[in-house]
């Protein structure tokens, strides 16, 4: 099964991505492009059944200006998918 997260847009401190091919309960959450480093929040959950669909992040005022990816982690805390890097400035 081929898993997809694929970024669209920020605007006003929103997300917006589409996902293909994820579990439910697999988990999306922001990555800092330059260390790796997962974010504590924002984490959004999976909950359709449904083969595909969209997500809306909203980011907490916390997040730094830099580049980031998002990364969609299976019920294992495996990586299942990532989105290209995108910028939040």
């Amino acid at each position: 099964m081929n898993s997809a997260i694929n970024f669209i847009e920020l605007e006003n401190q929103v997300i917006t991505a589409t996902y293909r091919n994820l579990m439910v309960t697999a988990k999306v959450v922001l990555v800092e492009s330059t260390s790796g480093a997962q974010l504590p929040n924002p984490v959004t959950t999976i909950s359709s059944p449904l083969p595909a669909g969209a997500l809306r992040i909203r980011l907490p005022a916390a997040v730094r200006p830099g580049t980031y990816y998002l990364m969609a982690l299976n019920g294992h805390g495996e990586p299942a998918a990532r989105s290209a890097d995108f910028r939040i400035d």
